[in-house]
C-alpha cells in the first residue's frame, strides 16, 4: 500500500507545482457617480509587481514602488501610463479626468481618478476602454464595475474585448 501512495504523490506533484506557479493578471476598476460631489469617482486596483514590470518596459523605470527606493516622480509615470490606457466616454464623448493620486494597499497600488462637474440627468451612456497591462500580459483581465443610482453592471475586459458600456436611458 505504501508504494502505491508514493507513486500517486510522485505523479501528482508535478501537476500541483504547475498550478501553484500560475499567476493571475487582473485589475479591478470601480466607476461610480457621487451625488454629493456631482462627479464620477474612479478607483483602479493594480498589482504593484505587474505595473512595475510594465513601467520598466515602457519607460525604463527601475525604482521599486512602495519602498524607500521608489522614484520621487513615480506618480508622474503612473499617471502617464494610465492616461494612455484608460479612456472614459459619456454619451460617446471622451472625458478628461483628474488624476487625484495613488496609495499602496499591500501588494496593490490604488489609483484615484475623477471626472468633475458631471450632470447625471444628461448621461445616456457611459463607456470605459481599459487596456491597462494588456500589452504586457496575454492573460490580463481588467474587471470594470459601473455603479450608478439604480444601475450596476460589471465587465471583464481583455485585449480582444477592451470596452464596456452602460446605457442609462
Amino acid at each position: 500500500m505504501k508504494p502505491l501512495k508514493k507513486l500517486i504523490l510522485i505523479l501528482l506533484f508535478p501537476l500541483l507545482a504547475f498550478t501553484a506557479a500560475h499567476k493571475f493578471y487582473v485589475t479591478v476598476t470601480n466607476i461610480a457617480y457621487s451625488e454629493k460631489d456631482k462627479a464620477l469617482q474612479i478607483t483602479s486596483r493594480i498589482f504593484i509587481d505587474d505595473l512595475e514590470k510594465t513601467l520598466n518596459e515602457r519607460y525604463g523605470i527601475k525604482g521599486r514602488m512602495a519602498t524607500e527606493n521608489e522614484l520621487k516622480d513615480m506618480e508622474v509615470y503612473i499617471e502617464k501610463y494610465i492616461r494612455s490606457k484608460f479612456i472614459l466616454t459619456i454619451n460617446q464623448e471622451q472625458q478628461k479626468y483628474k488624476f487625484i493620486g495613488k496609495k499602496y494597499d499591500n501588494d496593490v497600488v490604488v489609483v484615484y481618478l475623477e471626472v468633475p462637474k458631471v450632470n447625471y440627468a444628461k448621461i445616456k451612456s457611459i463607456a470605459a476602454t481599459n487596456e491597462v497591462l494588456v500589452d504586457m500580459f496575454d492573460e490580463q483581465q481588467n474587471v470594470v464595475h459601473f455603479k450608478f443610482p439604480g444601475k450596476k453592471k460589471s465587465f471583464v475586459l481583455t485585449r480582444e474585448n477592451n470596452k464596456g458600456m452602460l446605457n442609462l436611458d
